[in-house]
C-alpha cells in the first residue's frame, strides 16, 4: 500500500516513514502544502496521512480540495490540535480519521490496517485463501499441510511478502505489474525492470501450483476459492 506522508516536522516525519516502511508500506514524504496537492494530481497514492499545520496551505483546505474532487482517498488526520471543534471540523471535511499528536505508532498502524482491510477484501488481519494464511500483523505466511495436519511456517523476504499480501488482500481482482510495483517502491527507489516477475517466480516455489495465476498481458491474480 502506498501512502503519502504530508508533515512538516522533519524529526517525526522521518521516524513515521521508517516506522511505517517497517511494517511494509510505501511512504512517500512531502512538506508542503503544495507539494502534497502536486503529488495528490500526479501520482497514484492508496491513503493519505495529513497534518493540518503546514507552513503554506493548511491540511484542512488540501482536504477540501481533495473532497471537492469527489476524491473518495483515505485520509487520516494528524494534529497538535485536541479541541472537539478542530476534530469535528476536520471529519465533517471528509477525514476518516484523526489521530492528535503525540500519538503511539501502534495506535496510527491499527488504524492504517482497518483502512487497509477496508479498501481490500479481508475482514482482519488473517486473510486465508485456500491452504495459505497470511498474517497482515505478524507479517507470517502459513501452509497447510494436509498430510500432517499443520500449518507450517513459509518465509518471504519484505518484497515477496508485500507482492502476496497485495495479491490476497485483492482476491479475485487482477492486478497489473504496474500496481504492484507502487506498491513496492518509494520515490526515487531504484526498481528492476522485471522486479515482480522475480518476486513472484520466488513466491511460487513455495506457494501451491497455479494459486498466483497470470493473466497474460494484463497481471497476475489469486481467486478466492483458489486452491492451488
Amino acid at each position: 500500500m502506498r501512502i503519502l506522508l504530508v508533515e512538516d516536522d522533519m524529526p517525526l516525519a522521518t521516524a513515521l516513514q521508517k516506522s511505517l516502511q517497517d511494517e511494509g508500506f510505501v511512504v512517500n514524504h512531502v512538506n508542503q502544502g503544495k507539494l502534497a496537492l502536486n503529488a495528490l494530481s500526479t501520482s497514484d497514492q492508496d491513503m493519505v496521512i495529513l497534518d493540518l499545520g503546514l507552513p503554506d496551505i493548511g491540511g484542512l483546505e488540501i482536504l477540501k480540495k481533495l473532497r471537492d474532487k469527489q476524491s473518495i482517498l483515505p485520509v487520516i488526520i494528524l494534529t497538535a490540535r485536541d479541541s472537539i471543534e478542530s476534530k469535528v471540523k476536520g471529519l465533517d471535511y471528509g477525514a476518516d480519521d484523526y489521530l492528535t499528536k503525540p500519538f503511539e505508532i501502534s495506535e496510527l498502524m491499527a488504524r492504517l490496517r482497518v483502512i487497509e482491510r477496508r479498501l481490500g477484501t479481508a475482514t482482519s488481519s488473517i486473510i486465508s485463501i485456500g491452504d495459505v494464511k497470511l498474517d497482515t500483523f505478524a507479517h507470517k505466511v502459513f501452509l497447510y499441510d494436509l498430510e500432517a495436519s499443520k500449518e507450517n511456517e513459509i518465509i518471504f523476504s519484505k518484497k515477496e511478502f508485500m507482492v502476496l499480501k497485495a495479491l490476497m488482500e485483492n482476491a479475485g481482482r487482477i492486478l497489473s505489474r504496474e500496481t504492484i510495483e507502487s506498491k513496492l517502491y518509494h520515490w526515487g527507489e531504484e526498481v528492476l525492470s522485471n522486479a515482480v516477475e522475480v518476486h513472484i517466480h520466488k513466491l511460487r516455489k513455495y506457494l501451491p501450483e497455479k494459486f498466483i495465476q497470470n493473466v497474460r498481458g494484463v497481471g497476475y491474480i489469486i481467486n478466492n476459492n483458489s486452491k492451488g
